[in-house]
């Protein structure tokens, strides 16, 4: 790629810049898994307390990792693997490998999220809303047994492609339109969902902390997990947008607003939840039995958003066009989601000399094959879910390891806090790159990797076959590292070369 090229392949402003990262990170992880996650740690008197743990990680994890993914991209101008090797050398070209495959792997099924999304929009536009779980369940269960899973994730796979061909314009000009049009469509819902009876009690048991749950490991665990899925940090994913970020844009500002922009939306999406389930079931329900109903994850973690919402608008006034409205934005979110995780896995190619029009359609291609079976089976649905999942948090030590070879220092004071920065990042952000991210990780994953052998699956924690074993996940992370680690030196040579 000629050098008027490259410098074509920007961001034209500071505001698609940012609308194209709250893209990455605003998806389905806000709009149906942040709530059931807030409901699964909170107590008989109420979540406040997760909220509180999830805030902090937003500190010190996310907004840290965004600065750092940020800075590469924007230093490297190339993928994942090109920004990666120029910042730590040839021979860790392995490990921007495995940080790239990370997001693809989880862009396999996420397509498939997209497709359920999509289907269950047109599902409120042009059927009756389920009345009972007995009836929401027959919507489910007859999708699945279907082939339209696959059909939508071929179609979610295909629109993807449409966008990411035509480059980093076509991704900007895009999320210049979906992303505002959902946040319109939160804050129509949020109104909505607010004027039901009794939801109050809903929005207070939200926001009210028991102060004593912070003594649970799993809640600091599972507000870490969530925040790292809330904003796309360690993903790659802004990594890979920040090569096409202009030297005038500030670093910090853009972080901090990526962070917190972010997490407004799952904020706002679980006052929406909460109010409409509290709304709704709390004059049938106690808050125990309305907890039960929100703890309820469904196969595949789906029962509260696919499951349990339709049956719930079903019974309020002007119910219809509010689900209409919610799965339109579910499905925006999930889509703006995705189209960052093709143009990853894009972009490495691009990288290699593939032309975008050949690797757009070898990736989507792959995509869509790889996809298919976690559109066909949600157990193998899960097993990628909780394997690529986990894989995140991998991902986050190594660009942690990136950025403490190169110089943390050295870092913050050459690639974030440039002559054009107008807020100069402090030494705090040194300090949590190269000290409390790497204790986060070796916490994280091993405390999940105990949760797995001794609580989730304790009989079953060796078998490699299971589900959520602790030997499924080594094995596939072993598999995948193994062959970047061996054709290391091509990866490197192919991307560098071109």
């Amino acid at each position: 790629m000629n050098s008027a090229n490259l410098k074509s392949e920007r961001f034209s402003t500071k505001l698609g810049l940012i609308l194209s990262v709250l893209g990455i990170a605003v998806g389905t992880g806000n709009i149906w898994r942040f709530p059931r996650i807030a409901a699964q740690n909170g107590t008989e008197d109420g979540a406040g307390a997760f909220l509180v743990a999830w805030a902090v990680f937003l500190l010190m994890w996310s907004i840290p990792l965004i600065i750092a993914e940020y800075g590469i991209g924007r230093s490297g101008r190339k993928g994942v693997i090109g920004s990666f090797i120029l910042m730590v050398g040839e021979k860790f070209a392995w490990m921007g490998s495995f940080i790239g495959f990370v997001a693809t792997a989880i862009m396999f099924y996420y397509s498939v999220v997209a497709g359920w999304c999509a289907y269950y929009l047109l599902e409120s536009i042009f059927n009756v809303l389920p009345q009972s779980v007995e009836e929401a369940d027959i919507v489910w269960t007859g999708f699945q047994s279907s082939t339209l899973p696959s059909v939508f994730h071929a179609l979610m796979m295909f629109c993807g492609a449409l966008i990411i061909l035509k480059g980093v314009k076509s991704i900007e000009r895009i999320n210049m339109v979906l992303i505002p049009s959902l946040l319109l469509v939160l804050v129509i819902s949020l109104i909505k969902a607010m004027s039901l009876p009794g939801s109050s009690a809903g929005i207070a048991y939200l926001f009210t902390p028991d102060w004593s749950s912070l003594k649970q490991p799993g809640l600091w665990l599972e507000a870490l997990t969530q925040n790292a899925w809330d904003t796309g940090a360690a993903w790659g994913l802004i990594l890979t947008y920040g090569a096409y970020m202009r030297m005038r844009d500030d670093i910090t500002i853009s972080a901090f607003q990526t962070g917190i922009g972010n997490n407004l939306v799952s904020l706002m999406a679980a006052v929406i939840i909460f109010s409409t389930v509290f709304g709704t079931l709390g004059s049938q329900m106690s808050n125990g039995e309305i907890l039960d109903v929100m703890k309820t994850s469904g196969p595949a973690s789906t029962g509260l958003t696919f499951m349990w919402m339709p049956q719930l608008f079903s019974n309020m006034a002007g119910g219809k066009i509010f689900a209409i409205l919610f799965f339109l934005g579910l499905t925006f979110a999930a889509f703006s989601s995705l189209i960052s995780m093709i143009e990853l896995a894009t972009k490495v190619f691009v990288d290699m000399g593939v032309t975008r029009t050949k690797a757009t359609i070898g990736v989507c291609t792959a995509g869509f094959l790889f996809g298919l079976p976690s559109a066909i089976s949600l157990d193998f649905f899960a097993n990628q879910d909780f394997v690529w999942g986990l894989g995140l948090m991998v991902s986050g030590g190594f660009i942690s390891f990136a950025v403490i070879k190169f110089g943390a220092e050295k870092f913050r004071t050459t690639l974030v806090n440039t002559d054009e920065s107008r807020v100069k990042l402090g030494k705090w952000w040194t300090i949590i790159l190269k000290y409390v991210i790497p204790v986060e990780v070796i916490t994280l994953l091993g405390w999940w990797i105990y949760l797995s052998a001794f609580e989730f699956a304790p009989d079953t924690w060796f078998n490699p076959l299971s589900t959520y074993s602790v030997a499924t996940v080594l094995l596939q992370w072993a598999v995948v590292m193994g062959l970047f680690k061996i054709y290391n030196r091509k990866i490197a040579s192919k991307t560098i070369l071109n």
